[in-house]
């Protein structure tokens, strides 16, 4: 258990470390440490508790909850402080609302209740903390390289970096924490350490729309935190448990305890962006890329799909089943279109983000062991490609002047090393053989045994729309133009290594995830679901699949630099004038050459796919909650 300490307590203290530290040189030494320390501790826990799973713990100490409930009543305070000086009242009501009614439960019932144990570490456990220690610990090392560009172009902010390192440090420490936690005080502890890091990343740069938008995270979040905290005291007072194993245990047993999971399911949903949560997300590309990318890809979403996916064999067809996988759905489906719309980089990826954690949800809220599986794979996947394209948009913006899609144009001449990067990120989100498109195949087989022919359609058209995005995306980073120099020698040795170690890192996942699917995402299922089929994708049709992944990395290696061919002038639209360029157009009129993608802004307008799919989520909120509690008030 020494161990599982060590991995929450050292980002901890690194955190604090990191107020101290003003010097760059002094930075780049401490943080490149605490990264490796770190990405070597998860993989030490992984191993150790690779063949013991799961593996139970209890810390059972009075000072320990009395030390996290006086932090709890510190963070409250804070946060009070802030909503109030920001004239923020009702996320300041929120705050106290929550804090209230955890205290009250802990003073007054607190010693009663029963968690079972209050850490557990079980092989989804083990693929968390492999994402968190090693994704969110490369963010962190990018970041140094980033946030000196960062500050070097926006001189008029203040630098606040010992802040913004601190507050990733702290993230990381919270996310360990919270995926280790079955005590479901721990987790809502770990839970609100994440939505106020999340506040002080997105209002990073003190602007009127960063602080707007970091409040508009904390209000959403803090929502859902609410929804926490009651199903907390529901389960306390009328089952006198809060494990979060126990839940689940009591649903198969056949006791009802649909409303608190419900209520769980509630905040997974604001924590993971769903309709109508999604907002927060959205706004939080304000903030420096590393934010986004860590914000969007390896922790702060991957909380709430996480306490989803380990509900899921409680779900099902139950009130809360349907409840996640019809706004994940709907969810899925609108986010998807919103995106087609879209050309500024990091919009298209936060859209995407949205969209497949939507897939993740709804896929956890069937509650089939094929179902859970894809969910699995695709959180697995997701970070890792997503993160990669998060951190190549930003580098990309600092080299190349902008992050619209538009701009992008002859980026492999410019910096060929990093259109080759985002080339395996956009691959690695949609093109099969990789790893989400080969999800979604298992998604599909899902949906038609659990019976769903909507979300089927949902899925179908869904996944069209993805494919139309990415497809014009990646077109646009590999068109060739003429007359680029490259400018690579500008980019930070740190960034070239998390971006290389990510793209890496997506490949031998998508080359290796017949193994990450048979010994660790099949066997910690086995456990949770009384039916297990046999495999959801067959172990041959997975060698095919990952054989085929070498095969389009390879390939292209065997031929790099050996071409003689004869080069010609390019084909454009009119009479070459030579220099690829421009061409002699009607009336003898020299026309520059221009590539442009179709959006389709008027078919897909962001304003109606957010207006529409938040309000079918809403209608299903409310009616999901009307009729449990109305079946509660009945009884």
């Amino acid at each position: 258990m020494a161990i599982l300490g060590i991995l929450v307590g050292f980002p901890l203290l690194t955190a604090f470390a990191m107020l101290f530290i003003r010097h760059d040189a002094a930075r780049d030494r401490v943080v490149k440490v605490a990264a490796a320390i770190t990405a070597i501790l998860s993989v030490v826990v992984s191993v150790m508790y690779f063949k013991t799973m799961p593996t139970f713990f209890n810390i059972g100490s009075e000072v320990f909850s009395t030390v996290l409930l006086i932090a709890e009543i510190a963070m409250c305070v804070l946060i009070v402080y802030l909503c109030l000086r920001a004239r923020r009242w009702f996320t300041a009501l929120l705050s106290v609302a929550q804090t209230a009614l955890i205290v009250w439960f802990e003073l007054k019932h607190g010693h009663h209740v029963y968690a079972g144990f209050d850490l557990m570490i079980d092989k989804l456990g083990i693929l968390m903390i492999l994402i968190i220690g090693l994704v969110g610990s490369a963010i962190t090392v990018y970041a140094l390289g980033y946030m000196k560009d960062f500050q070097h172009h926006d001189k008029s902010l203040m630098d606040k970096r010992p802040v913004f390192f601190f507050v990733l440090y702290l993230f990381l420490a919270a996310m360990f924490g919270l995926v280790l936690s079955n005590n479901l005080m721990m987790m809502y502890f770990c839970w609100e350490i994440t939505s106020f890091s999340s506040f002080l990343l997105i209002g990073y740069t003190g602007t009127k729309e960063a602080q707007k938008n970091s409040f508009c995270a904390l209000s959403l979040n803090l929502l859902g935190g609410l929804a926490f905290a009651v199903a907390i005291v529901w389960l306390g007072l009328t089952q006198q448990l809060i494990g979060l194993r126990q839940i689940v245990g009591l649903t198969q047993s056949g006791i009802d305890v649909v409303v608190p999971t419900a209520l769980l399911v509630f905040a997974g949903l604001t924590k993971a962006a769903q309709m109508p949560f999604s907002k927060w997300l959205l706004g939080a590309m304000v903030a420096p890329t590393p934010t986004s990318a860590l914000l969007h890809s390896s922790t702060m979403v991957k909380a709430g799909v996480f306490l989803i996916i380990k509900l899921s064999p409680a779900l099902g067809d139950s009130p809360a089943g349907l409840l996640a996988m019809m706004t994940g759905g709907v969810t899925f489906l609108f986010a998807s279109f919103a995106a087609i719309s879209q050309s500024n980089g990091k919009k298209v990826l936060a859209y995407s983000t949205i969209s497949n954690l939507g897939l993740i949800v709804c896929c956890a809220g069937i509650g089939t062991f094929e179902a859970a599986w894809t969910a699995i794979m695709l959180v697995i996947f997701h970070a890792v490609a997503k993160s990669l394209m998060f951190l190549s948009v930003g580098t990309a913006e600092h080299h190349v002047g902008s992050r619209d899609i538009e701009d992008f144009d002859g980026l492999f001449g410019e910096m060929p090393q990093l259109a080759v990067c985002m080339s395996i990120g956009i691959c690695g989100m949609f093109l099969a053989p990789f790893g989400m498109l080969i999800s979604k195949w298992a998604a599909m087989k899902a949906f038609i045994d659990s019976g769903h022919a909507m979300l089927m359609l949902i899925l179908v058209f869904g996944s069209s729309a993805t494919f139309f995005f990415w497809t014009k995306w990646l077109g646009k980073v590999t068109a060739i133009v003429a007359g680029k120099r490259s400018i690579e020698r500008t980019v930070h040795k740190e960034e070239w290594f998390v971006l290389k170690g990510l793209a890496a890192v997506t490949v031998l996942v998508c080359v290796g995830f017949p193994i990450i699917a048979k010994n660790l995402v099949a066997d910690y299922l086995v456990i949770h679901f009384a039916r297990v089929p046999g495999e959801v994708i067959s172990q041959g049709n997975m060698l095919i699949m990952s054989f085929m992944v070498v095969l389009l990395v390879v390939l292209p290696l065997l031929a790099f630099g050996r071409s003689n061919k004869k080069l010609v002038h390019v084909n454009l639209a009119g009479e070459n004038m030579g220099d690829d360029l421009t061409f002699r157009g009607s009336m003898d009129i020299p026309v520059p050459v221009s590539l442009r993608n179709w959006y389709m802004e008027t078919l897909f307008s962001e304003r109606w796919m957010l207006l529409g799919g938040s309000i079918v989520n809403i209608v299903i909120i409310i009616l999901s909650f009307s009729e449990l509690l109305g079946g509660v008030l009945h009884v």
